[in-house]
């Protein structure tokens, strides 16, 4: 394309070729607004390989971590691939990976069930949590649990061109069935609003939020995503078989895994200090 200067028309564009790409619904939007906000900061000028640099080095700037900027990165880079202007890609900064994580922010089985215990009276958001975490599926992927899946006991999931099959534990089968049957969901997606349609994502995530202060848990560590890697690490404590976790999880790359089931520091400080090596 040869128009070098960023208009909203370009945006649309961009979202349609970001979908054909078959990227996730939670891509296409992160894409297009690190998209967007790089749209911004170029303001009228016309796309070259200095004023992404440029944007690149004003993030650093403001504060933004290795992490974040080579995430936002990621988004522009596949802007400009779209736009046939691969000569203006920039390489992403490098950083030592940690070999642990932030306490605060990961969640623990016993925050999990408290979690679960304040949504007692919140039985769909309660079967929600339990699905996930019980699975380690995304949010998005609820929508491939129907009724004719779950009686079959397995779920297929397509998502990026792969396919990939999540088995169902028995107590979770007789929930979730137990639960359609008892709202009169014969077929189809069990996991739907009073409208019929499938629960929304900022919905489960803004109802999760409002259980903290019963469970006691703080809120950055209350949100879907973080299920998901609790299922990681409760799995790989288990297991210890990363490339299974990756193959359950749909990841492309180990070293996604690793993330999820990297340990807290208080747990890795325990770890250290049973090699027993100070004296």
């Amino acid at each position: 394309m040869g128009n070098r200067v960023l208009k909203e028309e370009t945006m649309k564009a961009f979202r349609t070729y970001l979908l054909r790409e078959e990227k996730s619904e939670a891509t296409t939007g992160k894409y297009l607004r690190d998209a967007r906000a790089f749209a911004v900061f170029a303001g009228n000028s016309e796309v070259t390989k200095e004023l992404v640099m440029a944007w690149k080095e004003s993030l650093a700037e403001g504060g933004y971590t290795a992490r974040s900027i080579n995430s936002m990165l990621a988004g522009v880079n596949s802007l400009l691939c779209f736009l046939g202007l691969e000569n203006c890609k920039v390489k992403n900064l490098k950083f030592q990976r940690q070999t642990y994580c932030p306490e605060e922010k990961e969640l623990s089985k016993a925050e999990y069930l408290r979690l679960l215990d304040a949504a007692k009276d919140q039985p769909q958001l309660q079967l929600v949590m339990e699905t996930i975490c019980g699975t380690g599926i995304r949010v998005s992927e609820l929508q491939f649990f129907t009724v004719e899946a779950v009686q079959a006991g397995k779920i297929e999931i397509s998502n990026k061109g792969k396919t990939r099959t999540i088995l169902i534990p028995g107590k979770l089968k007789k929930k979730l069935l137990d639960w359609a049957k008892k709202n009169g969901i014969q077929e189809g997606t069990i996991f739907i609003t009073k409208n019929g349609n499938p629960l929304d994502r900022s919905n489960i995530w803004a109802k999760m939020k409002k259980l903290c202060q019963a469970a006691g848990v703080v809120a950055s560590k209350v949100f879907p995503h973080n299920l998901r890697k609790l299922f990681a690490r409760m799995f790989y404590k288990i297991e210890k078989d990363i490339a299974k976790l990756a193959d359950l999880l749909g990841h492309s790359s180990i070293n996604t895994t690793r993330i999820y089931i990297m340990t807290t520091g208080t747990e890795h400080l325990r770890q250290m200090e049973r090699l027993g090596l100070v004296l």
